[in-house]
């Protein structure tokens, strides 16, 4: 199957200004300016939310694959013994990028007692590499696609995770040690139609408990604010704290 990309390749390459081959040039700057777009979209998104990993290292992730897809490509003439040609395989440096972009994801990660973050940025990062390798092995109109794809992915789909996580929400609550909270707990998640599920208890430094739960509503109308509420003013609990980051 010829796409629309291996065309536009093949016309560029066969330009010629006398020696020099001008039409590759060109493909690489498209390239890489094509990189720095779509990337740049992707990083800009996390920017603008405050992640770890923002603008700057979503460029250099997604331009650096480009241009070392593009090396992969350009930088090892084949090398010709007589009439035989010695081939070499363009995607093993593609497959060493994969790898070593996945260790960088992982310092995006940061886990804490109310969870894990940083997953969805970490996932950013390796597909902005994906991204920059489709740019530097000339696949522009698969490059294009995914990263818009991904930018409806990051931009819609939280609104709808956000609405669903109204109605499961990750509670954290701080409280006091030898203090018989939990049946409370257990008496405003029934008045308020949840279930209390995946429930972790840790000893903090502080000598406090810290309760985490998963609150998942079966009712239409539930108020997390006054359920969050109710819970704060039991006796013994310092605080509660929502996995959003927010406090109630």
């Amino acid at each position: 199957m010829t796409t629309i990309d291996q065309v536009l390749a093949e016309k560029l390459s066969s330009w010629y200004v006398g020696e020099w081959p001008v039409g590759n040039f060109l493909l690489c700057i498209i390239a890489l300016v094509l990189s720095v777009i779509l990337c740049g979209a992707i990083g800009m998104e996390r920017e603008l939310r405050g992640r770890s990993a923002g603008l700057r290292t979503h460029l250099l992730v997604g331009v650096g694959s480009c241009i070392i897809m593009i090396v992969s490509i350009y930088g090892f003439p084949t090398i010709k013994i007589g009439d035989v040609v010695l081939t070499r395989d363009v995607a093993r440096l593609a497959a060493q990028v994969v790898t070593g972009v996945g260790f960088l994801g992982a310092g995006a990660i940061i886990h804490r007692n109310s969870g894990t973050r940083g997953l969805t940025t970490a996932a950013t990062i390796w597909i902005v590499m994906a991204i920059g390798l489709s740019c530097g092995s000339m696949n522009f109109v698969l490059a294009t696609s995914s990263a818009g794809i991904i930018m409806l992915v990051l931009v819609l789909f939280r609104k709808v995770e956000g609405h669903m996580n109204q109605k499961s929400p990750l509670v954290i609550a701080t409280i006091k040690p030898e203090t018989p909270t939990m049946a409370s707990i257990v008496e405003i998640s029934n008045r308020y139609a949840c279930t209390i599920r995946d429930l972790r208890i840790e000893k903090l430094e502080s000598g406090d408990m810290e309760a985490t739960f998963l609150a998942v509503s079966h009712s239409g109308d539930f108020n997390l604010i006054q359920f969050v509420a109710e819970l704060e003013a039991l006796p013994g609990i310092s605080s509660v704290v929502i996995a959003n980051g927010h406090k109630a």
